[in-house]
């Protein structure tokens, strides 16, 4: 049969849906058009649908070429060791899948160890294959606590992929400048052309460059546009303030106190009151000071509390006393005091955390009789307010960079109470924590679990140094072992045990063997522990191996 192809023009959409749908109700009930009913229909139809295809990928008017992408540019970086190279291929093709039942088994979860290599990776220096940046651009799109380490290591090039696929366009937006090239510092045309005309991203990139090279150089390319950027913009551009802070950059962060943006004052009090010379901190010192007291004749309201009030000669113990304000006065708010409380939250208790969180550290012990930050945390506090102050010195001290009140507010780890005489909650021991260098800090941990096990420590983990400290990882073996021989409820250590698999020593894996066997289980053990924590210990173990081939791959010539 002869067919008459129509005009390239024509359209074609209506004839496809027609062929479709006689293929749905079938040639015995509808004929393609031009074609009889009969045994020849079906081959008719196949025919038609055969040409409307072709046409349908072929029949269009060619359009003006494209202008060529320019090249990708050039990574300088070395490239990958062979083996590390393997290696990425390995983490970047894993998928994430539970077993039956919810067990992970024996194998190491590859993508939890893909952040540690690409850090690794980092440090060294290297650059990817290129082959590899589709992968590794996905698993960056999947997951974006790894994006600023996978998109620093994928470099230049994914940026230049990134502009080509929608599918990778949030490279560009979380690279500042989306990958633009920055001028030269030292260029003060070129610096001055991108500050007003570039885009927000480009601006914030030059402006944080600029910060933590030449401070001061920052801050006044700042003032120049500062009455005239959006309040969002001029709060992200005060918060690259934080690099470099220094008490030169007080009087524009008094200037930025008069903000017409809430939000851009209450970061600039912030600011000042990280620095303990400030006008506003001595301004907030005055005021907290005025609310905080020594009393040596007030004596607590239970029995117990009034016989640990006293002396053993029985003479009152001195006693901090509190008397919050009564209003939050205008020039309480031009210091970044928010006025309306949280819901549930009375509004002296509010007004009074928020004076003492901003009054430098230095104000207590010469307020306090001379005494020490542990000598002032040790003693009472009258009327329920121990919690507030002490929460309030708590903020204070993560943001004074105060180790040793951190130090006071944490106390021993070994005390009965795990809370600590002052942090009121985890997060808050953490926070103290972070003040404290790695290897004081992965101390404190240790003597912590060693004391109370593993059921609080999870948080406190997780701001400890990676790799794990010796101490640390001894205690968090120990501990582990311990609630294995106690038969524990094994799904309850699951997330310990994650954090072991990325944070020990891979040289603890000796020390791992003699826990590979099925323990005995105890009576009042749960059903399946001893196999569970087997098969737990012996993922551990597989994983500290493998890290340390990862570290050696990386470490080759």
């Amino acid at each position: 049969m002869t067919r008459t192809s129509a005009p390239v023009d024509a359209p074609v959409t209506g004839a496809w849906e027609g062929l479709v749908t006689t293929a749905l109700l079938g040639t015995d009930r509808r004929t393609p058009p031009g074609t009889a009913p009969g045994p020849d229909a079906p081959v008719a139809l196949l025919d038609a649908a055969a040409v409307a295809t072709v046409r349908r990928r072929a029949g269009l008017r060619p359009a003006r070429a494209a202008k060529r992408p320019q090249p990708a540019p050039e990574d300088p970086r070395p490239p990958l060791p062979a083996a590390a190279a393997h290696r990425l291929a390995m983490l970047l093709a894993d998928r994430p899948g539970a077993s039956a039942g919810g067990r992970r088994g024996t194998a190491p979860d590859l993508m939890e160890l893909l952040p540690q290599w690409l850090a690794a990776a980092n440090a060294r220096g290297f650059a990817p294959p290129p082959q590899a940046l589709p992968a590794l651009l996905d698993a960056a799109r999947g997951r974006t606590d790894l994006r600023p380490a996978a998109l620093e290591f994928a470099g230049p090039r994914a940026l230049w992929l990134a502009r080509l696929n929608p599918d990778w366009r949030f490279a560009l937006r979380s690279t500042p400048g989306g990958g633009a090239a920055l001028p030269h510092l030292e260029d003060d045309d070129r610096v001055q052309q991108l500050w007003q005309e570039g885009l927000f991203a480009e601006r914030v990139a030059l402006l944080s460059a600029l910060r933590s090279r030449e401070p001061a150089a920052a801050r006044a390319l700042l003032e120049t546009t500062w009455a005239t950027e959006r309040a969002e913009d001029r709060l992200m551009f005060l918060d690259s303030l934080r690099t470099g802070l220094t008490p030169d950059d007080e009087p524009f962060l008094e200037q930025a106190l008069a903000d017409r943006s809430r939000n851009v004052r209450a970061t600039a009090a912030e600011l000042l009151s990280a620095l303990p010379g400030s006008a506003l901190a001595a301004r907030m010192a005055v005021r907290a000071a005025a609310c905080v007291a020594i009393d040596h004749t007030h004596s607590t309201g239970s029995a117990q509390d009034t016989r640990t009030s006293r002396t053993s000669e029985g003479a009152p113990t001195p006693t901090i006393v509190v008397e919050a304000p009564h209003e939050c006065d205008p020039g309480m708010e031009r210091d970044g005091v928010v006025p309306k409380a949280p819901a549930g939250r009375g509004e002296r208790s509010w007004w009074f955390g928020q004076l003492v969180e901003a009054a430098p550290l230095g104000t207590w012990p010469r307020r306090l009789g001379g005494r020490t930050p542990k000598e002032i945390v040790a003693l009472p506090v009258a009327d329920d307010w121990q919690g507030e102050l002490h929460a309030a010195w708590c903020r204070a001290a993560v943001r004074q960079r105060d180790a040793e009140w951190s130090r006071a507010l944490l106390g021993e780890p070994s005390a009965p109470e795990a809370g600590g005489p002052g942090a009121v909650s985890l997060a808050e021991r953490a926070k103290l924590l972070g003040t404290l260098g790695a290897a004081e800090r992965a101390e404190w941990v240790a003597g912590f679990i060693a004391t109370h096990g593993l059921s609080e420590a999870f948080q406190l983990l997780g701001v400890c140094a990676v790799p794990w400290a010796p101490p640390l990882g001894r205690a968090v073996v120990d501990a582990l072992n311990i609630a294995r021989d106690a038969g524990s409820y094994p799904w309850s250590f699951s997330g310990v045990m994650g954090l072991a698999e990325r944070c020990l020593d891979p040289s603890e894996s000796g020390r791992l063997d003699a826990l590979l066997a099925v323990p005995d289980e105890p009576e009042n053990a749960s059903p399946g522990a001893g196999g569970y924590w087997a098969e737990a210990f012996q993922r551990l173990v597989t994983t500290l191996r493998l890290r340390a081939a990862m570290a050696e791959e990386l470490s080759a010539p």
